[in-house]
């Protein structure tokens, strides 16, 4: 699993490793019912904090990506391939919605804004 944190970024790391989990997800390198690293193994490796780590598992299971189960570890959920359920959207579009206004405050248009974001749908499905 190829992880990299940023320490200097203005992102929290816990975000970073959830960020980049739900990416890892999304291109299929990690496939449902897959184990996640333990927290103490993947803090170990990316040299954070074990609480760094945690935070982001849970980060994940409250989006439900993830499962946390006592006593054994963190496993991927099995994606729905009916879509996101209506709060799963609605948390899409208040994420997505901070990033657009932000887009339209740099005087992007709605065609450069699409045309962004399909690109990174491309380079997310198409590897």
């Amino acid at each position: 699993m190829f992880i990299q944190i940023e320490p200097t970024s203005e992102i929290p790391i816990y975000t970073q490793l959830a960020n980049q989990l739900i990416e890892l997800i999304a291109t299929g390198r990690l496939k449902a019912s897959e184990a996640l690293p333990s927290v103490r193994s993947l803090a170990a490796d990316l040299g954070v904090n074990m609480h760094t780590v945690n935070k982001a598992y849970h980060e994940l299971e409250k989006k439900n990506i993830i499962e946390i189960i006592p006593k054994s570890g963190a496993v991927i959920n099995a994606i729905s391939t009916k879509g996101p359920s209506e709060m799963q959207l609605e948390l899409i579009k208040l994420h997505m919605k901070p990033l657009i206004a932000e887009s339209i405050v740099y005087g992007m248009d709605k065609e450069q804004i699409l045309s962004v974001a399909s690109s990174i749908i491309s380079e997310i499905t198409e590897g």
